[in-house]
């Protein structure tokens, strides 16, 4: 039996109303997203699911396209201050990165771990402490809701509905309960929400 500190297992993800998690175009189809991402609620909400993290668990390509985007940010001085504590947080913390291309890490205080999204969770759930946030990548958010590792999903329901692209819950996953532990709507039908799973 593997020791257990106690660390959360969180998990952040926009989805539109029809549960997708990108548009029918493909993985980088998010022009249903775009209009939302950088609202007051979706700042704010940017600020919570990192504040109680010390690891950032990433797909590769999440890593690769996080990793180009944000660490300017947190050297840009007229980005917005939520922005710039995002990034920073992103750039410091320790990430995690599962890949079964990439042999080393081109970024610093990275590991590449090629290995179950499960079984990295677990391991890093026996050592440390503070949250171990899995950010917008689905592919690793799905093993770990397989699994039932997940012990808080930070989520932004986004009002359009896209018609296509990949859902986040598919059918064959446990049932499970959560509770709601925050909810604030954004003037644009956003709404971002917080659940805790009851266990």
């Amino acid at each position: 039996m593997t020791h257990s500190t106690g660390r959360r297992v969180t998990a952040n993800l926009s989805l539109t109303l029809d549960g997708r998690y990108h548009g029918p175009g493909g993985p980088g189809d998010f022009a249903a997203f775009v209009p939302y991402v950088t609202t007051e609620v979706a700042r704010d909400h940017m600020n919570r699911i990192w504040e109680d993290a010390t690891t950032a668990l990433l797909g590769r390509i999440n890593a690769e396209g996080f990793m180009g985007y944000w660490p300017p940010v947190a050297e840009d001085e007229n980005a917005d201050p939520r922005d710039r504590g995002y990034a920073k947080w992103l750039v410091d913390t320790e990430k995690v990165v599962l890949s079964t291309t990439l042999t080393e890490a081109p970024w610093e205080r990275t590991r590449v771990v090629n290995a179950p999204a499960a079984e990295v969770v677990t391991g890093l759930k026996a050592t440390g402490e503070g949250d171990i946030l899995v950010n917008s990548s689905a592919s690793v958010i799905k093993p770990l809701l397989s699994a039932d590792l997940l012990d808080r999903l930070y989520l932004m329901i986004l009002p359009e509905i896209a018609g296509g692209g990949r859902r986040l819950f598919d059918d064959g996953l446990p049932a499970t309960k959560w509770t709601l532990t925050h909810q604030r709507t954004g003037e644009l039908g956003e709404i971002a929400m917080v659940y805790d799973r009851v266990r």
